[in-house]
C-alpha cells in the first residue's frame, strides 16, 4: 500500500503500537506529536512525552512532526470547561477535545498533508455496513473508549483508523516490547494533562475561578461543615469534604448529594446507599446520533453516565432534536450533571448527551 496514514503520537505505548501495526501492514505511515497545552504548569508531561515519542519514530524509521493545537484547545475545549465548574457542574474535556482537536483540528492538519487517513491508540473499532460507519466497543472491555467518542459522525469516523480496537492492553503492551520500543511499560495517562493527579485540582481551578467558600449541610438540613467552593465537588464524591466526627455515625462515609447553586451550599448524606444518592432518570440535551437520529422513544438501550461503567438498562422517552429524558431500569448512583450519559445497542455506540438535571 502506498497510501499515506497520519498518526497521532501521545509519545505512550497505544500510538506507538498503532505506528507498528500500521507500518507492518504496508502502509506509509508519518505521525504527529500534538501540543495542546500552553503553560509552565508542572503537571503537564508533553516534553517527555515528546522525547518518547521521537524515541520511538526513530526506531520504527517514521518521520515525526510536532503541532501545537493549544489556541484550538483553549477556545473550543479548555474555556467550556472552566465555565462548566463555574456553573457548579463537572465536565468531561476528554469528549470535547476529542471532537474538536483530535478529530477536527488534526483530521483536517493531517489532509492537509496528503492523509488518506488518520490514526489514533483508542481502544474502539470502527464497522463499514452498507455505507454507514458504525462505532463499535474496543475489544478490551476494560480499556473501552467508545464512551469518549461518542460525539464523532460519518466524516470523523470514514477518515479514521482504531488499529488497536480489536486487540487487548496487553497484547499491545507484548507487542510493543516485543518490537523494542522504549515505553512498553510505560504508565497510562489519567485525568486531564493540565491538572495532573487529584491533589492539584483545587491549586488548579483557583487560577481561572474566583473561589467562594460556604456551608455544607447534611441531607437532613444540618450544618455540618464548611466547604471551599461548589467547584471543588463533584456528586457522590467522598474524599476530601472535611466532615469530622460528632457528625453522623463514625462507621459512615459522607458523599456529596447534590448542590444548592443559590444559597452556595454542599449537601451531603451518609453511607453509600443512602437513597439521595441515586436517581432513576435524567434530563440531557446537546444530543448526537452517529448514525441516522431515531424519530421516537427507544426501549431496550442501554447507557453509560461515567467511563468505564456497566451498561445499564434504560429507556429513552420524551426525545426531541436535542433534548430526551433517559429513564434507568435501576437507580444510578451518583448522576453527574456537565458529564455525558452515552447510549449502546449490543457492541455498538449510538451517540449520547450531555446531563443536565437528575430525578
Amino acid at each position: 500500500m502506498s497510501d499515506t496514514v497520519i498518526v497521532g503520537m501521545s509519545g505512550g505505548v497505544d500510538s506507538s503500537v498503532t505506528a507498528k501495526i500500521l507500518k507492518d501492514l504496508g502502509y506509509n505511515v508519518e505521525c504527529v506529536f500534538m501540543k495542546n497545552w500552553e503553560g509552565d504548569d508542572k503537571n503537564c508531561n508533553s516534553e517527555e512525552d515528546y522525547k518518547d515519542a521521537l524515541s520511538v519514530c526513530d526506531h520504527l524509521d517514521l518521520p515525526l512532526r510536532s503541532v501545537n493545537f493549544s489556541n484550538e484547545y483553549w477556545d473550543n475545549v479548555f474555556k467550556h470547561f472552566i465555565d462548566e465548574y463555574a456553573r457548579g457542574r463537572t465536565p468531561n474535556p476528554d469528549v470535547l477535545c476529542n471532537r474538536e482537536v483530535k478529530f477536527k483540528a488534526f483530521l483536517d492538519y493531517a489532509f492537509d498533508l496528503g492523509a488518506v487517513k488518520i490514526a489514533t491508540g483508542h481502544y474502539a473499532q470502527i464497522n463499514e455496513s452498507e455505507d454507514e460507519f458504525h462505532l463499535l466497543k474496543g475489544l478490551d472491555k476494560n480499556k473501552d473508549q467508545s464512551y469518549f467518542l461518542y460525539l464523532l459522525g460519518q466524516n470523523e469516523l470514514s477518515k479514521s483508523l482504531f488499529p488497536i480496537g480489536d486487540i487487548d492492553k496487553v497484547k499491545v503492551r507484548k507487542i510493543a516490547e516485543n518490537s523494542g520500543l522504549i515505553n512498553y511499560a510505560k504508565k497510562d495517562s489519567t485525568g486531564v494533562c493540565f491538572i495532573g493527579e487529584q491533589q492539584f485540582f483545587k491549586e488548579f481551578l483557583k487560577k481561572y475561578i474566583p473561589v467562594k467558600p460556604g456551608l455544607i449541610q447534611t441531607i437532613d438540613g444540618k450544618i455540618c461543615g464548611e466547604h471551599d467552593g461548589l467547584m471543588y465537588y463533584t456528586m457522590g464524591q467522598r474524599k476530601g469534604l472535611g466532615i469530622g466526627g460528632g457528625h453522623g455515625f463514625k462507621e459512615a462515609p459522607w458523599f456529596v448529594a447534590d448542590k444548592d447553586l443559590d444559597n452556595n451550599i454542599l449537601i451531603v448524606a451518609q453511607g453509600h446507599d443512602h437513597p439521595s444518592l441515586f436517581h432513576h432518570g435524567l434530563e440531557a440535551d446537546q444530543i448526537h446520533w452517529i448514525n441516522e437520529a431515531p424519530t421516537n422513544s427507544l426501549e431496550n438501550i442501554s447507557a453509560k453516565i461515567r467511563y468505564r461503567q456497566d451498561d445499564q438498562s434504560c429507556r429513552i422517552t420524551e426525545l426531541s432534536k436535542n433534548n430526551c429524558k433517559v429513564i434507568f431500569n435501576e437507580p444510578q448512583f451518583a448522576i453527574t450533571p456537565g458529564q455525558s450519559v452515552v447510549f449502546y445497542i449490543d457492541n455498538k455506540c449510538m451517540g449520547g448527551a450531555i446531563i443536565d438535571k437528575r430525578f
